[in-house]
């Protein structure tokens, strides 16, 4: 396949209404993680745990993201690879500033 055919099926290939129930189901197996990352380490006695816990959160959603990015690439969706390159962004931007102003 041509790097031509490629970016025009990126560019014409639409998303149909199963892609959004399969983005919320991917939110699940990301919250139960988060979850047993928070009962496990919220009665541990760390110096700075805020900081343990901003990176893991932030690690979730860029982990979350890059798959989307994946799977837009593989179903020819230019908006699920925009959207996940602007979530890894935004996610890296809000630890980044948790961090710097905490």
């Amino acid at each position: 396949m041509t790097d031509t055919n490629k970016i025009s099926k990126l560019l014409n290939t639409s998303r149909g209404p199963q892609e959004i129930q399969d983005w919320i189901f991917s939110l699940a197996p990301l919250g139960v993680a988060f979850a047993f990352f928070l009962i496990f380490l919220w009665p541990m006695d760390i110096p700075n745990k805020d900081i343990i816990f901003a990176t893991g959160v932030a690690a979730g959603f860029i982990g979350l993201e890059s798959d989307w990015i994946f799977r837009g690439w593989r179903k020819n969706h230019m908006v699920t690879i925009v959207l996940g390159l602007v979530g890894i962004a935004i996610t890296i931007a809000a630890a980044w500033a948790y961090l710097n102003f905490s």
